[in-house]
C-alpha cells in the first residue's frame, strides 16, 4: 500500500445511486496518481457499486466498514469478511470508535474481526483512540496501546506487517477539535515502537493514519508531521471536490 494513504469513511451516507454519482464526479476530477493510495469505505449496500465504478483504478481501493468474525450462519444483519471480499472489498475497517461506542465492540471483538479479515484476504485497518476523560487523566498511550495489542493478538507477524493502523482520538471525531500534529506524532510514535517490538524493521512499512475532524484546511499540516502516514476522514470526505483537495494534500 503506497503511502500516504487517504481513507474516506462514509459511515451511514451514500446509497447505491449516490455512490455512483459521487464516484463519477471524483474520478473526473482526480487523475490516476500512483504516488498515494485512496480507500473508500461506503455502506455495505453500496460496496459492490463502488467496486465496479473503481475497477479500472487499481490505486483506489474499496473497503467494508465492518465485518462479523464468522464466515456464515444465522447472524441477521451482519456481513462476513468473505462476502465483503466477494462484493469488491480489499480492506476492512475494524474497531472504529462508533462501533466500540454504539455497538459494544470490545478489544477482544476487534481481535476476532481482524483475524477474520486476514483469513478472508482483506487488509484490516484497526482503529484505536482514547476518550476525552482518558486523555484528561493522561491515559492516552496506555489506552491506545492496549487496544492495539489486543486487536492484533490473533494475528501472525506477517499479517501484522500487512495491515493499517488508524489513530482516531474519540474526542476529536465530529467535534471540530483536532489533535495537534505533535500530539498525534507522539501517539503514532508509540504505536510504531510497539510494532517494531512485534515485527522488527517491517514496522516502518505499516501505514499509521490519523483521523479526527480532518478537513481540507488542516490535512497538509497533519501529513507533514512525523509518523503520520495518511488520514482517515469522515464528514469531509462526503463531498467529492473537497475529498479531491484532501487526497492531493
Amino acid at each position: 500500500m503506497q503511502k500516504p494513504v487517504f481513507a474516506a469513511n462514509w459511515k451511514m451516507h451514500n446509497g447505491p445511486q449516490e455512490t455512483r454519482a459521487y464516484l463519477q464526479r471524483f474520478l473526473a476530477a482526480y487523475p490516476e496518481d500512483p504516488s498515494r493510495t485512496v480507500i473508500f469505505f461506503p455502506p455495505a449496500v453500496s460496496l459492490a457499486i463502488a467496486g465496479f465504478a473503481l475497477r479500472e483504478r487499481p490505486e483506489i481501493l474499496v473497503g467494508v466498514q465492518n465485518v462479523y468474525w464468522e464466515e456464515k450462519g444465522a447472524f441477521t444483519g451482519e456481513t462476513s469478511a468473505p462476502m465483503a471480499r466477494d462484493a469488491g472489498a480489499k480492506v476492512a475497517l475494524v474497531g472504529h470508535s462508533e462501533r466500540r461506542q454504539y455497538f459494544g465492540d470490545t478489544d477482544e471483538v476487534t481481535a476476532r474481526k481482524c483475524a477474520a479479515a486476514c483469513k478472508a484476504g482483506l487488509i484490516p485497518m484497526l482503529c484505536v483512540g482514547e476518550r476525552l476523560d482518558e486523555r484528561e487523566r493522561n491515559a492516552t498511550q496506555a489506552v491506545v496501546l492496549r487496544q492495539f495489542k489486543t486487536g492484533v493478538s490473533r494475528l501472525e507477524p506477517s499479517q501484522i506487517a500487512n495491515m493499517v493502523i488508524a489513530y482516531e482520538p474519540v474526542w476529536a471525531i465530529g467535534t471540530g477539535r483536532t489533535a495537534r500534529p505533535e500530539d498525534a506524532t507522539a501517539v503514532h510514535t508509540a504505536i510504531r515502537r510497539s510494532l517494531r517490538e512485534m515485527i522488527g524493521p517491517k514496522a516502518a512499512e505499516v501505514p499509521i493514519l490519523y483521523g479526527g475532524s480532518v478537513n481540507a484546511e488542516n490535512a497538509a499540516e497533519l501529513l507533514a508531521a512525523p509518523e503520520i502516514d495518511g488520514l482517515l476522514v469522515g464528514g469531509a470526505s462526503l463531498d467529492p471536490e473537497t475529498w479531491v483537495r484532501i487526497v492531493r494534500a
